[in-house]
């Protein structure tokens, strides 16, 4: 079953990309109006709703096969675990200071150093 989803999904997939290269950019009428050929291979206009319907299909089933292969793959792990597991911890390094009052360990600011003296 599930090589039948991939095969089906891979199908799909190249399917998309040819339909959407097949289709006219938004600047192509532009071509046409200044001498270039407006030659198309499914006439004047129907190239837009055709195409455009089988892009909709074709990514509607492209939605339903990734979805599917999903499903079936993301359930093979059915125990709950954590990506944590055997990982040890340990109590961080203890960062304490000296004992002396924090007065004596500041140096004093310049103006005063003058005046201790």
């Amino acid at each position: 079953m599930q090589l039948i989803v991939i095969f089906l999904h891979v199908l799909v997939c190249l399917a998309l990309i040819l339909i959407v290269l097949l289709q006219k950019g938004k600047g192509a009428d532009m071509g046409a109006a200044f001498g270039g050929s407006s030659q198309t291979v499914f006439g004047g206009g129907g190239a837009g709703s055709f195409l455009t319907k089988m892009t909709t299909a074709a990514a509607v089933i492209f939605m339903i096969t990734c979805l599917l292969l999903a499903f079936m793959f993301g359930k093979e792990k059915t125990s709950s675990s954590s990506i944590m597991e055997g990982v040890t911890t340990s109590a961080p390094a203890s960062t304490s200071q000296s004992t002396a009052p924090a007065a004596e360990q500041s140096p004093a600011p310049a103006g005063e150093q003058g005046a201790q003296q």
